[in-house]
């Protein structure tokens, strides 16, 4: 037990250190949307959920697998092993734009550590570190004759946006059954990290020139609270309806914020000197970032060992985003999720792959985005596999690998298409540590 206790500690001492480095400094992403609001939103999936397409206000065990599934904590009631779930995450994407060429990414980064407790038959706890948004992105818009269109002024003007960071979010829920079908949960998370975002206008054509900059940079530390319920409805011993709502307060959370408006040059190679002047260097201590409510919504119908298949609807007050007092412009979000996985033979002894659990999902998400009078969406198609691995006593592992296929945006109205696949690969473990033995 105590060697199990040694090895948790520094797993989770090291990706805290990670991820919260991550969080400070480095872009994890590479897509000209997460320019808007806080960064492109984490969904607080594990890969098992992520290969439905996405569910999970509905799910808790799945196929008799124990999840730390964070996006409903009333799912913790139905935590009855001890739960270690450790990712890692990949995202490779391609933009596109008319009259441009291509251009292809790809960024790494641990994705997830999350436990899962129990603390009684009918009680558990999880805590965990995942990402909240990721920041990441780099393009220029060149607007010809000074950016005016009038013929007389011949000299272009480079237009360069930049953004590095990302938030992180650490949690600690509770979630307890109430008779046999009902169940109620919460989390309460400490979100914190660092977002720095800088748009650059230069005239390259001019030698000389004085160039100008924006830099606002915000770090960032608060609270957030999440809430659910789930009530199952048994048919049978192995058959289950399970109905499922969850909830993300609308809380504030604290950013100590700058604002730089400073002039710079380059000299004849293009090397950017030292910056000659700031024109408006504002500092906020004690500004605050307001963040939405989010509304989830799911149901799923599980035969245990067999089949899952449900769906989720989430609504998600994006309008209300405020950064510093300033309204961010985005729009209420509304996202459909549809998925489920099958287990030919979930006890098979003689094929291996009857006993592997085969996952499929949908999204169409109605994002928060409206940029060039155009609404921006994405539609993804999920698939995954849960790779069973060989028990040992009371302790049972699964590898979980899944992939989100998915574009995002539109050509038109000189705007980006971004298609993309995202892969999460996950370890998990069931085991029972607290188990009193009656012989030693």
């Amino acid at each position: 037990m105590i060697k199990y206790i040694r090895f948790v500690i520094i797993l989770f001492l090291f990706t805290a250190t990670a991820l919260g480095v991550k969080a400070q400094s480095t872009a994890t992403t590479s897509s000209p949307y997460s320019r808007y609001g806080i960064g492109d939103i984490d969904p607080m999936l594990m890969p098992q959920n992520v290969g439905m397409g996405g569910i999970g206000v509905a799910t808790n065990r799945i196929n008799n697998f124990n999840n730390a599934n964070s996006l409903n904590p009333a799912s913790y009631a139905s935590i009855g092993l001890t739960v270690i779930d450790i990712g890692l995450y990949g995202k490779f994407n391609t933009l596109e734009k008319s009259g441009q060429s291509s251009q292809s990414n790809a960024n790494f980064r641990l994705s997830h550590i999350a436990f899962g407790l129990p603390i009684s038959k009918r009680s558990a706890i999880s805590f965990g570190l995942m990402p909240y948004s990721e920041l990441g992105y780099n393009y220029r818009q060149v607007r010809p004759n000074f950016g005016t269109g009038l013929p007389g002024d011949t000299s272009a003007v480079n237009y360069i946006y930049s953004g590095d960071g990302g938030l992180s979010k650490f949690y600690l829920g509770y979630g307890f059954g109430i008779g046999k079908h009902l169940s109620i949960g919460g989390n309460i998370s400490y979100i914190f990290g660092n977002l720095k975002e800088t748009q650059s206008t230069e005239v390259p054509s001019l030698a000389g020139v004085l160039n100008s900059r924006i830099e606002e940079g915000n770090s960032i530390s608060g609270l957030n609270y999440d809430y659910g319920i789930q009530y199952s409805v048994d048919f049978s011993e192995k058959k289950h309806l399970t109905f499922g709502y969850s909830a993300s307060a609308n809380t504030k959370l604290n950013t100590v914020n700058s604002y730089i408006v400073s002039s710079y040059y380059r000299n004849g190679t293009g090397d950017e000197g030292v910056a000659t002047d700031s024109i408006i260097n504002n500092q906020q201590p004690s500004a605050k970032i307001q963040l939405p409510s989010i509304n989830r919504f799911g149901i799923a119908f599980q035969n245990d060992g067999k089949f899952l298949v449900g769906a989720d609807y989430t609504m998600s007050n994006w309008s209300k985003l405020t950064v510093a007092g300033v309204n961010k412009g985005l729009r209420d979000s509304k996202t459909f999720n549809v998925g489920g996985q099958f287990t030919p033979n979930i006890n098979s002894l003689s094929s291996y792959f009857a006993a592997v659990d085969y996952r499929l999902g949908f999204i169409y998400d109605q994002t928060y985005l409206r940029v060039n009078n155009t609404d921006i969406k994405r539609y993804a198609a999920t698939v995954g596999l849960g790779l069973p691995l060989r028990a040992n006593n009371s302790s049972f592992y699964k590898i979980n690998i899944a992939a989100e296929i998915g574009k995002r945006g539109t050509l038109v109205n000189s705007l980006v298409k971004e298609n993309y696949v995202n892969v999460h690969l996950s370890f998990t473990l069931n085991d029972k540590w607290f188990q009193k033995y009656r012989f030693d």
